[in-house]
């Protein structure tokens, strides 16, 4: 069981993320504003942090700051509805631990949150799980960065959680069903062909070859 302080503003959202930490057996505390976020942090009572970055009074990248620069090495995992590359990296470079935009499946953001916590516990740190490599692309999960070869290309954060859930099972035929809860995190009209538009996009970027259309079943990243 670990204490998790929630920082968000949205009292659905915060009501949310708190009753399922609790249904996991976690002990949670939400604050509504980033100076109460950031004096609830400093505290040293918790383990772990789930931060939003537009928050009233001081917004989360200033949290971020700040707890960083008084030496606090609690993990945070950013929860945001921003979701530009440049957000992604600004959060992530300034000290979070993990980023992931909203809408938001709560599986996903629950994994993270074991994760963050095991490699707290073990003082492993960032740890081995912070690159994945398959099929000549590097994906730097702490930076959010993309390499192909010894090139670096440009992913938007919705590219790169597409991305990420590929390299997570590469060889694997994945539904579109399945892309669609992992990456964009609520239910889509199932006529949508958000998932083909996306596809194309990292086709594009990493090679044509590189995703392969199972026809009937979905997509298998070519490793």
């Amino acid at each position: 069981m670990a204490r998790i302080l929630i920082v968000e503003d949205e009292a659905r959202i915060a009501s949310f993320v708190s009753k399922g930490l609790r249904a996991e057996g976690h002990q949670t505390v939400v604050a509504g504003d980033g100076h109460e976020g950031l004096d609830q942090a400093l505290s040293g009572d918790f383990d772990l942090m789930v931060l939003d970055i537009g928050l009233p009074g001081i917004d989360g990248f200033e949290v971020l700051d700040q707890l960083r620069s008084q030496g606090s090495r609690m993990p945070v995992i950013v929860l945001t509805a921003r979701d530009s590359v440049t957000d992604t990296v600004s959060a992530l470079e300034g000290g979070a631990d993990d980023y992931m935009p909203k809408p938001f499946r709560f599986a996903e953001l629950m994994a993270r949150v074991r994760l963050r916590l095991r490699q707290s516990n073990s003082g492993d740190g960032a740890g081995a799980t912070d690159a994945l490599e398959a099929g000549g692309v590097r994906l730097d999960l702490r930076t959010r960065r993309a390499t192909v070869g010894d090139k670096e290309v440009d992913l938007s954060a919705r590219e790169f959680a597409l991305a990420e859930i590929f390299m997570l099972n590469p060889g694997q035929v994945l539904s579109r069903e399945q892309l669609l809860d992992h990456v964009w995190g609520y239910d889509f009209d199932p006529g949508s062909n958000v998932v083909d538009v996306y596809v194309g996009y990292l086709r594009r970027k990493f090679g044509s070859a590189s995703i392969v259309t199972v026809r009937g079943m979905g997509y298998r990243f070519s490793a």
